[in-house]
C-alpha cells in the first residue's frame, strides 16, 4: 500500500483485490481470498494459458475470472491447495489448476482441477 496499491472487496471473486501492486512483470495471483494483481482493473482481457503456448487459438478471457477459479480451488483445498499447485508444475500452461481456471474464465463451469 506505500508503494501505491490499493485494496476492496470484490464480492463476485470472493476476495480482497489489491490493485497495482508493484512487483514481477506483471499479472495476478491469488493466496486464498487475496488476490494480489499488478494492473488498474482485474475486470481486463488475457490470455488463456494454452493460447500463449500457442497450442490452440483462443480468444481472450477475463483475468477476474479466471483468478476466481482459483479462489473457489482455495476454498475447496485449504491449505492443500499450494503444495497440489506446485506438485502439478507451478505456474504453467500443463497446471491442472491453471487449465481449470482457463476453462472457468470461459465457460462460467469447471473450476476443479479434476474436471473431466
Amino acid at each position: 500500500m506505500a508503494f501505491g496499491a490499493s485494496v476492496h472487496w470484490r464480492a463476485r471473486e470472493l476476495a480482497f483485490v489489491f490493485s497495482r501492486v508493484p512487483w514481477g512483470p506483471g499479472g495476478a495471483i491469488t493466496l486464498g481470498n487475496v488476490i494480489l494483481y499488478t494492473g488498474e482493473e482485474l475486470a481486463s482481457p488475457c490470455w488463456t494459458y494454452a493460447h500463449s503456448a500457442g497450442e490452440a487459438e483462443e480468444p481472450p478471457i477475463v483475468l477476474a475470472d479466471h483468478e476466481r477459479a482459483h479462489v473457489l480451488q482455495y476454498m475447496a483445498l485449504g491449505p492443500l491447495f499450494l503444495p497440489l499447485y506446485l506438485l502439478c508444475g507451478g505456474v504453467s500452461g500443463r497446471n491442472r489448476f491453471e487449465r481449470a481456471a482457463d476453462r472457468y474464465a470461459k465457460s462460467g463451469r469447471g473450476w476443479w482441477p479434476w474436471s473431466r
